[in-house]
């Protein structure tokens, strides 16, 4: 069986026909003409702030200490910009068969040089999808990997999931923000563990098996594409029969998933976002994820056989 932890042990993957395109970097982090702490965010794809394509920022005062944010009457540069709190509504139409069900999550918006710590479109079609599969989540085990705002794993929790949230255990701030939204919705029963991609932590060998597994936009850096896979692939194998949920925004078609994917023993499946009312534009009362290409993918171990 293959090891989790040795990479450098698996051969390199065939060449195969490319199922799932790179996500590639949307963004750059370039020194500021401030002090060392500041810098400016560089966006390089269009629509993802108001302000267009290729338009520098620079964002100011975005410093959190690694036990959170520091005291609201500390100085600007010595804080986070807690940019306050963002509200999504999931609805059902009313109709046969249906009961007009909502559900309301709220989630912190924060503006911080660690661009993971803002609610990207991705994270909305993956919520969607969730909610659209409502159903069949109350006393499933869900982790989100990855998950900053945590909005899928938040939303998860509220329909009944017993949910772990995790980010890296690298920047405390993340796991912070995490604590935050699950405080927002009265959630104390969630954890919040720190978990590194591609490393086999004490905290990753004392979770329980997981039936889900949620990553939206994970698949952003490519140097980090197979320490997830090798992470998934690692809680895999407590459960064959977990299933990785993941949406991704295509934003370059110059990478594929597919020879990873081989090399992990894994295999994947395209949901249309119009099997689950995500094929526009707006979602839960938001105007994410506005004109970005998003795909939805349901990855599971090619040792499940259920299928």
């Amino acid at each position: 069986m293959r090891s989790a932890i040795g990479l450098s042990d698996l051969p390199d993957p065939p060449s195969r026909a490319p199922i799932g395109r790179h996500v590639g970097k949307v963004a750059s982090l370039t020194p500021c003409p401030r002090p060392a702490q500041h810098f400016r965010l560089r966006v390089a794809s269009p629509g993802l702030l108001p302000a267009g394509p290729a338009v520098a920022f620079c964002f100011l005062c975005l410093v959190w200490t690694a036990s959170g944010p520091a005291p609201l009457d500390s100085p600007p540069c010595e804080r986070g910009l807690m940019a306050g709190a963002r509200r999504f509504r999931f609805r059902e139409e009313p109709g046969p068969g249906s009961d007009g069900a909502e559900l309301e999550v709220r989630v912190p918006q924060v503006l911080h040089v660690q661009y993971g710590m803002y609610v990207w479109p991705c994270a909305v079609v993956l919520a969607q999808y969730l909610w659209f599969h409502r159903t069949s989540l109350p006393g499933k085990a869900v982790l989100e990997i990855g998950a900053g705002v945590s909005l899928p794993g938040i939303l998860a929790a509220k329909c009944g999931a017993k949910v772990i949230l995790s980010d890296s255990a690298e920047f405390p701030h993340c796991l912070d923000i995490c604590w935050q939204s699950c405080q927002m919705n009265n959630l104390p029963q969630v954890q919040v563990v720190g978990l590194t991609w591609g490393h086999i932590s004490k905290d990753i060998l004392s979770l329980p098996p997981q039936d889900i597994i949620l990553g939206s936009d994970v698949f952003f850096e490519p140097e980090d594409f197979e320490s997830i896979l090798a992470t998934v692939y690692f809680l895999m194998q407590k459960n064959p029969k977990a299933q990785f949920w993941s949406t991704y925004q295509v934003r370059s078609a110059d990478w594929s998933l597919e020879g990873l994917l081989y090399k992990w023993d894994m295999k994947c499946v395209h949901i249309p976002l119009e099997s689950f009312d995500a094929d526009k534009e707006d979602i839960a009362e938001s105007t994410l994820p506005g004109r970005h290409t998003v795909e939805m993918l349901i990855i599971s171990s090619t040792k499940d056989s259920s299928e």
